[in-house]
């Protein structure tokens, strides 16, 4: 599945995911985009540089889609159950 990103928070989430995925730490990652463990640590915690995302991105073999944002209906109480 893929995941819908649309805040920095999911966005850290889903690199962490992604990382475990690969069964790496958060310092085999750093080593892999030649960057410091904090480095991957504050990404993962939903800060850090388009520069850093870009290469954990890459350690990982990830890349970012851009589209349009998906505008769902909300479902009624009577489609919950």
């Amino acid at each position: 599945m893929e995941p819908i990103v649309r805040s920095e928070r999911q966005l850290a989430a889903a690199i962490r995911r992604f990382r475990k995925l690969a069964d790496l730490t958060q310092g085999d990652l750093a080593t892999k985009a030649a960057k410091r463990q904090a480095t991957i640590s504050n990404l993962e915690s939903g800060s850090g540089t388009l520069e850093t995302l870009f290469a954990a991105l890459g350690a990982l073999e990830l890349e970012i889609v851009v589209r349009p944002r998906s505008r769902g209906r909300s479902p009624d109480m009577g489609d919950l159950f």
